[in-house]
């Protein structure tokens, strides 16, 4: 794939992603502004959180992780049948699978309403979780569609999956929820068929365009090496999607022992960093990852390198002005977004230390992302478990320590830290399992986008100071900032990235275009 292609491929994804987190963000505000922080919003967060687990250990991560190298084997070597052969019967064997888990799910579920003694809002949370427990099923299957989209170069139905399941959402409460819900507690179930049917069309629309590039859906439960290997992948991913998963729940927990303002002042601070995340680190990984299956999948390592270093050098240059970005302007983005209604200044104010901490982390979480589908590329799901464990050790025995001396700041200070240290040891593993990958320009590439990314900083720092100035510190000011400053910084970014001379400077400039409008590209030229 030419960079030109690569580039637009991203900004496609970027675009949809942008469209999918700012729906996610307006979604969350229609939620609180029905429920508010009720028991019936708390049930529902609890049910959602069930199915999405399930969906980020099978479907997303892992389950994609091992599938996408064996079948970009079977795609080079013997064709586009080969490999629907076997998507047929990886799909066969974990539609089956997945059936089993939402029957065990929903039957334990109900054994909670025997239970004695619970608080209303766990009987109320395991119901909604019985009617939201199918949305595991169906996202699960739709994200194997979307890898193979992906792995076919068809980027743009698979990242607008998220957005119709937001609208769907969105639909159910803020339309059949608000005219026919006559309780909060109808309208909540109006808000669990939302997620059910945009699970159904995310479902749906996946698969018709598979379908039209050739696939024949059809259960297939014969014996097959390569589905052999797969479930040899699979299996160690499943271990550090799960060691990933338990790491955000130890972090709630260890949150919510501090008071009951620490989990939402993490949870906010991590919504807004999974924008730039979302945007534009899975945006790159999702293009970049086929690409590094398929040369791993023909021993082409040196342009296996190339590849990874290539989409390392795209990922520093997004992330670092983004998190640099954060930090200066985080008190006017918190300002606009959330300083409404019960979130009041004092909540800022808490909030502003936990998100710069945690905007310093963005480079590190990006960095490892595409570190471990490197090696998922190269069908080494192992290395990446153990550094994960590693991590997490670290990120836990930090939390215990840090905590208990800069309370919720500390627990983001941990997981940066963690992320670090999880860095450097996957760089380390990787160069040995590739040496050509240290060949590459990584840290001078990085002291270019840090120098770039550090003089941008202090231009929008001066710009927020003279906007203030003029038009105080009210919200007017906060807008102006946002509105101005942002597109401002940029455009510096851009141009002293262009004087420092690193390798991709146009391609970020396209980057970004064509994440505003991604439809019409044309080459760039030096």
């Amino acid at each position: 794939m030419n960079a030109i292609k690569k580039v637009n491929h991203i900004a496609i994804v970027s675009f949809a992603t942008l469209g999918s987190r700012v729906l996610g963000l307006v979604r969350d505000v229609l939620i609180f502004s029905f429920f508010g922080v009720s028991a019936i919003n708390s049930a529902f967060i609890f049910a959602f959180t069930l199915p999405n687990l399930f969906r980020r250990l099978l479907g997303e991560g892992a389950l994609t992780s091992a599938v996408m190298p064996v079948m970009a084997g079977e795609l080079e070597g013997e064709g586009k049948e080969a490999a629907f052969s076997f998507l047929n019967r990886v799909i066969s064997r974990l539609f089956f699978v997945l059936l089993g888990l939402v029957i065990l799910a929903i039957v334990l579920l109900q054994c909670v309403s025997l239970w004695p003694g619970l608080e209303e809002r766990w009987y109320l949370g395991a119901r909604l979780a019985s009617w939201l427990m199918p949305f595991m099923l169906l996202i699960c299957l739709a994200a194997m569609f979307s890898a193979a989209l992906n792995l076919l170069e068809r980027f743009a139905v698979p990242a607008l999956s998220p957005v119709w399941l937001n609208l769907s959402m969105m639909l159910g409460l803020g339309v059949f929820g608000y005219f026919l819900g006559k309780t909060a507690l109808e309208q909540v179930y109006y808000l669990c068929a939302g997620v059910l049917v945009g699970g159904v069309i995310q479902c749906i629309l996946p698969a018709w365009a598979l379908k039209q590039e050739g696939w024949k859906p059809r259960m297939d439960f014969s014996r097959c090496e390569r589905v052999q290997e797969m479930l040899g992948l699979l299996m160690p991913g499943l271990a550090g999607a799960a060691v990933f998963q338990v790491n955000i729940v130890v972090s709630r927990l260890l949150a919510f022992s501090l008071d009951t303002s620490a989990v939402s002042i993490l949870y906010l601070a991590s919504r807004l960093i999974e924008l730039p995340l979302g945007v534009f680190t899975i945006a790159i990984t999702t293009v970049v990852f086929p690409g590094m299956s398929k040369l791993a999948a023909r021993g082409l390592n040196d342009d296996f390198a190339e590849e990874y270093a290539h989409g390392m050098r795209l990922i520093l240059a997004i992330t670092v002005p983004a998190a640099a970005g954060l930090v200066v302007l985080a008190e006017p983005i918190l300002k606009i977004l959330f300083e409404w209604g019960a979130f009041s200044a004092q909540d800022v104010k808490l909030t502003q230390p936990v998100l710069v901490i945690s905007s310093v982390g963005l480079p590190f979480y990006s960095m490892a992302t595409l570190a471990t589908r490197a090696f998922h590329a190269l069908k080494d799901t192992k290395t990446p478990v153990i550094i994960a464990y590693i991590s997490f050790a670290v990120n836990l025995a930090l939390s215990l320590w840090w905590m208990q001396v800069w309370g919720v700041a500390g627990l983001a200070a941990a997981s940066v830290a963690a992320a670090l240290l999880q860095n450097i040891v996957l760089r380390i593993a990787l160069v040995r399992k590739n040496p050509r990958v240290a060949q590459g320009r990584f840290w001078f590439s990085l002291l270019e986008v840090v120098a770039a990314a550090k003089i941008m900083a202090i231009i929008a720092w001066l710009a927020f100071d003279y906007i203030q100035s003029i038009w105080g510190a009210g919200k007017l000011g906060d807008m102006l900032a946002i509105i101005f400053i942002i597109p401002l910084a940029m455009i510096f970014y851009i141009l002293f990235l262009k004087l420092f001379r690193f390798e991709e400077a146009y391609e970020i400039r396209d980057l970004l275009l064509g994440v505003i409008w991604p439809f019409k590209k044309k080459p760039h030229s030096a």
